[in-house]
């Protein structure tokens, strides 16, 4: 079940909302958890005994880390935050990477004869992640453990971040857990920011995919008989449709969180107005680059060290951002890439681009990046890079391509438009003009009470019949 999905609106979540409220203020956090079971379950019900499992390996570990620090057990901390990142960080390489490995190695040595197959649960990078993230921080005495298993349960489960992010750390919603108040604002803003990033998905995002997956079809044989603009406009649909996809659903689960009285972080800030790779990946999900950033990076020194060691620090944390969206060599070689550029910036570049340049620079950057980590298939990553320089293709351009272009033109601008920050910079202007103007002041009320109601109006009937509606970071 997705968020995008019809039974998910106006059957799961519409339940959820009305059992929520119906229910005493005391009884809500079970409510909360019975229905995050529920949508954990429904992708995959053998897979809630992992995720059960995995938060009752980490509620153990945090316990006892804490009654060591306070004299109550003979073990040191350090023994049982280790026991936790073994235990949970072997779940996820063998559920994530065992047929990868075994796969290579198979390729090499030719054993073993058969490589097993092993379906990924859904999410499982996702609430590792947070768990890890807790253990760690009871570990540093930067939160205090969960003492009721059922509680960081919730927290693990949560149906509105656990499968798509963002990655929320548990001293955000610590005290949110057993204290939130919601008020008429909230559950006004939590509805207004669903419906946006639900009509970036259903509307937006989906075009976007229909047009990356129409010129980019699957096989070399295909993408050889594609031109060299099909593929441009094909890998530019692409790099709209994964933002707009992603942040779409961080979109969902902030404003699902805000309505119940949870106040997650923001997972993006508009990357692709970036200035430079280094800023555009202070601006793609956030979540995840400060996990890596506090849990790896910093821990192993960070940049207070030597170039060299800064360097071996880098490489690290981005051979393991590159692990971690998916087992396959085009993920790695993602990874590698982007430390390739960091470090560019980092030793040469710097801020010798002026403002133009370094704009256009980062999105070229950016749109190579999306066509290494696109394509699993190294065969058909090479002949669209060699495609895209005019290399191997059926020619330069094509009367189909002009028709797909002019069909989907004003999805595309809305598209271009949606990744940047002109409808929140037009808001703020609206609220601020609005406060000595009544005319303004009054469309603007007009317009915050019809926007919710409109998307969410448009995004129904977008969903209603269509077929495609893809989720790219079920894999994750």
């Amino acid at each position: 079940m997705v968020f995008s999905s019809l039974i998910f609106l106006f059957v799961f979540l519409t339940a959820n909302l009305i059992a929520y409220f119906a229910v005493s203020p005391e009884k809500r956090n079970k409510v909360l958890l019975i229905f995050s079971l529920v949508f954990y379950a429904w992708g995959g019900p053998r897979y809630l005994l992992l995720l059960a499992g995995e938060t009752l390996v980490s509620w153990l570990f945090a316990i006892r880390i804490d009654e060591a620090r306070a004299g109550y057990t003979k073990r040191s901390e350090k023994f049982y935050l280790v026991c936790d990142l073994v235990i949970m960080l072997g779940c996820l390489a063998i559920f994530k990477y065992l047929g990868f490995f075994l796969g290579n190695i198979k390729a090499v040595f030719g054993v073993p004869k058969t490589v097993p197959g092993i379906a990924l649960p859904i999410g499982i990078s996702f609430y590792t992640f947070q768990l890890i993230s807790y253990v760690v921080d009871v570990y540093r005495n930067e939160v205090r453990p969960q003492r009721e298993y059922w509680k960081l349960l919730l927290y693990s489960s949560l149906f509105h971040q656990c499968i798509a992010g963002p990655i929320v750390r548990y001293e955000t919603v610590a005290d949110q857990i057993d204290n939130r108040k919601i008020t008429a604002n909230d559950i006004y803003m939590g509805l207004r920011r669903f419906s946006v990033g639900l009509a970036k998905k259903a509307i937006l995002a989906n075009s976007c995919a229909s047009i990356a997956d129409t010129l980019l079809p699957a096989g070399v044989a295909s993408l050889k008989a594609q031109t060299t603009l099909e593929m441009w406009l094909g890998m530019i649909a692409y790099m709209l449709q994964i933002y707009l996809d992603f942040s779409a659903y961080s979109d969902m689960a902030i404003g699902m969180g805000r309505m119940v009285g949870f106040h997650y972080d923001e997972n993006f800030n508009y990357p692709y107005m970036a200035t430079s790779v280094n800023n555009f990946w202070r601006r793609w999900h956030i979540s995840l680059s400060s996990f890596f950033r506090d849990y790896v990076y910093i821990p192993l020194g960070g940049n207070r060290c030597s170039t060299a060691k800064y360097i071996r620090n880098m490489a690290i944390v981005w051979f393991l951002t590159g692990m971690w969206h998916g087992a396959s060599w085009n993920y790695i070689f993602w990874g590698i890439y982007y430390l390739g550029f960091l470090l560019l910036e980092k030793f040469y570049l710097g801020g010798r681009l002026g403002p133009v340049a370094s704009r256009i620079y980062t999105l070229l950057v950016i749109l190579f990046g999306w066509t290494i980590f696109r394509f699993e298939s190294l065969r058909e990553l090479g002949t669209v890079l060699a495609g895209m320089f005019g290399i191997g293709t059926s020619g330069f351009a094509n009367m189909a391509l002009g028709t797909i272009f002019v069909k989907n033109i004003f999805f595309l601008i809305f598209a271009c438009i949606a990744c940047t920050d002109l409808g929140k910079r037009l808001r703020k202007w609206a609220i601020e003009v609005g406060k000595v103007n009544p005319l303004v002041f009054n469309v603007f009320n007009v317009t915050e009470m019809i926007t919710p109601v409109l998307m969410l109006v448009i995004s129904v009937l977008a969903l209603v019949g269509a077929s495609y509606n893809p989720f790219l970071y079920f894999q994750f």
